[in-house]
């Protein structure tokens, strides 16, 4: 059982994947925004945090920059998950950031459980 955290604007979203994730046995958080996902990082310890791309008021990106600028949260293991399609570049720039894994909406389920087992070992 895991910690996770979903961090997305949409609420539809935002209740699938936490259903998806439950379905699995693990504990899931969610924010509606970056600065909420923030501040719930900040006062709880989430194995994984499912961070979407693009979001109104603070990007993905710069969620993850906060995280990564913070020694207290730094270590957390963040995944995108979000509509774009990266480029090889766009890839290697979110290795750089820290995010281990990249996942395109809509998601698969199976494909998507099989991602974030990976990531949590």
């Amino acid at each position: 059982m895991s910690n996770i955290l979903i961090i997305d604007d949409e609420g539809d979203i935002r209740l699938l994947v936490k259903s998806v994730l439950e379905n699995e046995g693990h504990v899931v958080d969610d924010a509606p925004g970056g600065k909420e996902g923030i501040e719930k990082i900040r006062g709880k310890k989430f194995d994984l945090v499912i961070l979407d791309f693009f979001m109104p008021g603070m990007s993905g990106r710069e969620v993850l920059e906060n995280i990564r600028a913070d020694p207290k949260i730094s270590a957390t293991k963040v995944i995108f998950m979000t509509v774009a399609n990266f480029s090889a570049s766009g890839l290697e720039e979110l290795k750089k950031l820290g995010c281990i894994d990249y996942i395109q909406k809509p998601i698969d389920n199976d494909d998507f459980v099989r991602r974030v087992s990976k990531a949590l070992e």
